[in-house]
């Protein structure tokens, strides 16, 4: 006690004279947590915002949802035998028609008088939603160039155009995917004559419930009132899992952006705490000269760096809070809900610990490397650096303490297993970027022949005692690494959007062709003289219920694999094999096969189910359950956008079924327009979908992504940046010195700025290159692996990332270099 008593009398002491030697720790570990708590409390907040407002979001307190049919009065009996209030919802694709012929695909959503039972429906005009009047979004009324008042055609039914939808209150739990929504009476779909049989409609009924009803027993009650169904029941709790699905994995990317900066800072906290070290050498060695134990000298300064990482954890959190404000008004048009922004211990406290953990993981090695080095040493270290090392409990410590930070790392993640290996390759990054760094050294060391004055000095500074190049290419390293993997990914992806899917896809997919019509659409559409290609199938809705007898919500599946058991799923039938099929396991059934139904089943989900030939997967279509055992599995080529499902059924049962058919065509690109006009001409109730208008939508949703990535990764950089520049001011002592002594021997200024130039240029190329190398490395991964995509060189992303890491470290080289050059000699000499 009285050794911790005495080091905290001299730590409180030795704080009064500033923080001057430790501002980069301060920054570093600042940047960081502020970025991971930004994040954590925008997430938090959008959570939050969804969960208070699940009611308005999902349109009522409890939903039934059919793909098969119109729910039965039955339902809304026993709903409003229990007090609940209900509302029906209609929606399904459809082609919107203006009176000169322009057309558009929408997203149909017909409401009745009861709409919305929470929130509120703002029209432009204000105003009720008559019958006979149809509202869509304005983009809608741009396209066709159609004002209030004008005739829109849905279908068979003419209704009257009354105005534009400024607000939609359910917005979020349905939302209008391929096409803007366009919005009409209950009374007045009938006219359309879009719901035919086998038509991809969805059947909604909303319900808000007495006071004091528990939406969870009441949605129970509704399951086991109407077994074996195969409705989708949902509360208000769970108003929009796909939304918080994509708020948590957004969340928990940019979390790993946030990390990778935060642990580029703790390469700048080892940094600053050495230089702080070695400014108090003097201090230090005196101490230990007078008796000093180790031990005190250890908890003196320990005490400095805690109490100073609490202040720069502190700065975080209150900037963190700070950002996300400005974030949540930023964001406030991509954000699926208001986020309620608020004091959330959560993720200020984990964001608290990620930002302890990465002190005390950084800070303890140079703690304990100076409190293990003799005091006469102390005063030659910074000339010629003791071989000192910590005890043997601080390596621990230290490990500890990186151990911890990396469980913290993937406990927390919401995907434990990317999460381990980001933990892993930034382990490995630092490594070999550490290796990159002794090889530059080395080969530095080997150029002793050059007899340019300021080249050999350059050289000679990469691998002098003391020299900073491991610091700088570990720091700048990482930054660059994640900017250039990026920067390929988004570039690959954009690359096949652009350029390779285009042409392998077809020009429009048709569908809710009904059976009666598939010989005229073939004909139709053939006859059209632009047209080279028309393919067509069989298409059901059917809903994966079971897995070899166990429920959908218990399989046990891969991340990536999961999305396969929400929501419906494509199902069609053939008796031969289609064209492009690739089986990798079993047989084709016989083309007159009429047996038990058989299915031909996705192999990438297969094994993320862990299923194969044999099993059974069984599907709920129209309401009933049928069992398909698994006969083969296709390897599905999901990049030409051509027709494809995961489940291929053998025919003999699921032909008898009501069911349309969905086609593809494929047209000179120029006769686009004509070709949907003379289709949608000819039959009204079948909806067609540009593909081009797809893609150019995924563009710039990728284009969004990219950026958002992009802006994520630069705060790493931005780290790195604040580690180079405590680097450059760790070592400004030495490079006045160098400086000084250089002129006084007859060296000019410009030789002295071209030397170190020819030190910071290579160490910014070398850290370029190394990070072009990984980062290409790294995306190559994620393209062919996770995104099951081609890859390709971009030769002009790496050679960007090489030239600004190379100007970058220039740049702050030749700043501290103007510095030394402005020292004066004969102070400096006189005090030496």
């Amino acid at each position: 006690m009285g050794t911790l008593s005495l080091a905290l009398r001299f730590a409180r002491r030795d704080l009064r004279g500033g923080v001057k030697g430790l501002r980069i720790v301060l920054a570093c570990l600042a940047l960081g947590v502020a970025a991971i708590t930004a994040v954590g409390t925008l997430r938090a907040g959008v959570n939050a915002g969804i969960a208070a407002d699940g009611a308005r979001i999902l349109g009522g307190e409890v939903e039934v949802t059919s793909t098969a049919g119109p729910l039965p009065d039955a339902v809304r009996d026993w709903a409003r035998a229990r007090g609940a209030r209900t509302s029906d919802i209609v929606q399904m694709r459809a082609m919107a028609v203006a009176a000169d012929g322009e057309r558009t695909l929408v997203e149909l959503k017909a409401v009745d008088g009861a709409y919305p039972l929470f929130g509120e429906l703002r029209l432009d005009p204000p105003g009720p939603l008559l019958p006979g009047q149809v509202v869509v979004e304005r983009v809608v009324a741009d396209r066709l160039g159609i004002a209030p008042g004008a005739t829109l055609r849905l279908g068979e039914a003419r209704l009257t155009l009354r105005g534009t939808i400024a607000a939609e209150p359910d917005k979020v739990a349905s939302p209008a995917i391929l096409g803007p929504r366009a919005m009409i009476a209950m009374a007045d779909l009938a006219a359309t004559a879009l719901i035919q049989p086998g038509s991809l409609v969805t059947h909604e009924l909303r319900m808000d419930l007495p006071d004091g009803a528990d939406r969870r027993a009441f949605a129970e009650d509704l399951r086991a009132a109407f077994p074996g169904t195969g409705w989708r029941v949902r509360t208000a709790d769970a108003a929009a899992p796909a939304v918080n699905r994509f708020v948590d994995r957004a969340a928990f990317f940019l979390t790993l952006a946030s990390l990778t900066a935060l642990l580029v800072g703790g390469i700048g906290v080892a940094t600053g705490v050495r230089s702080w070290l070695d400014q108090r050498a003097r201090t230090i060695a005196t101490l230990r000269c007078l008796g000093a134990a180790p031990g005190l000298i250890f908890a003196t300064y320990l005490m400095q760096v805690l109490a100073l990482a609490a202040l720069g954890i502190g700065i975080g959190l209150l900037a963190g809070f700070g950002l996300t404000m400005a974030g949540a008004a930023a964001l406030a048009d991509a954000l699926p809900v208001p986020p309620r922004i608020g004091l959330y211990p959560e993720p200020l406290a984990l964001a608290a610990l990620y930002g302890l953990l990465t002190a005390l993981a950084f800070a303890l090695w140079p703690l304990g490397r100076a409190m293990e080095i003799p005091g006469a040493a102390l005063f030659r270290d910074a000339l010629q650096p003791s071989g000192a090392r910590p005890r043997i409990m601080l390596v621990a410590a230290t490990a500890a303490a990186g151990a911890a930070l990396a469980a913290l790392v993937i406990g927390t993640a919401e995907n434990r297993a990317f999460a381990g290996l980001f933990v892993a390759g930034a382990v490995a990054t630092l490594i070999l970027f550490r290796i990159g760094a002794l090889a530059l050294m080395d080969t530095a060391r080997r150029f002793r022949f050059i007899r340019r004055p300021s080249v050999r000095l350059g050289l000679a500074n990469l691998h002098r005692p003391g020299s900073p190049t491991p610091l700088i290419l570990v720091s700048l390293g990482i930054g660059l690494t994640t900017l250039a993997a990026i920067a390929l990914i988004e570039g690959n992806l954009r690359r096949q959007i652009a350029e390779q899917l285009p042409d392998a896809a077809p020009n429009f997919y048709f569908i809710d062709i009904q059976s009666d019509q598939v010989r005229e659409f073939d004909r139709v559409a053939a006859a059209q003289p632009s047209v080279t290609e028309v393919k067509r199938v069989p298409s059901l809705r059917a809903r994966i219920v079971a897995v070899n007898g166990t429920p959908a919500e218990e399989v046990r599946t891969t991340p990536e694999t999961a999305w396969a058991l929400r929501g419906d799923r494509g199902l069609t039938y053939a008796a031969t094999p289609p064209d492009g099929t690739r089986l990798v396991q079993g047989t084709w059934w016989a083309a007159d096969y009429r047996g038990e139904p058989l299915v031909s089943f996705d192999a990438n989900l297969a094994r993320g189910w862990g299923v194969g030939i044999g099993d059974t997967v069984t599907v709920n279509v129209l309401g009933r359950d049928i069992a398909l055992r698994i006969a083969n599995l296709r390897d599905i080529e999901w990049r030409g956008l051509g027709i494809n499902f995961v489940l291929v059924a053998s025919p003999g049962l699921l032909d008898l079924a009501p069911h349309t058919h969905i086609a593809t065509v494929r047209s000179d690109t120029a006769r686009e327009g004509a070709v949907l006009r003379a289709i949608s001409e000819a039959f009204p109730n079948v909806s067609g979908i540009r593909v081009r208008d797809a893609l150019e939508q995924v563009a710039e949703l990728l284009g969004r992504i990219g950026t958002a990535l992009s802006a994520t990764a630069s705060l790493t950089l931005a780290a790195g940046a604040l580690v180079l520049a405590g680097a450059v001011a760790a070592g400004q002592r030495r490079r006045v010195r160098d400086a000084v002594v250089l002129k006084t021997v007859g060296a000019t200024r410009a030789q002295i700025r071209r030397a170190f130039l020819v030190e910071f240029g290579l160490l910014g190329a070398t850290a370029g290159v190394i990070a072009a190398g990984v980062g290409t490395a790294a995306s190559w991964g994620v393209v062919t692996y996770i995104m099951r995509a081609d890859w390709v060189f971009l030769p002009g992303t790496l050679a960007a990332v090489v030239l600004a890491c190379t100007a970058l470290t220039l740049a702050f080289g030749y700043a501290g270099t103007a510095l030394a050059l402005r020292a004066k000699p004969a102070p400096l000499l006189r005090n030496e």
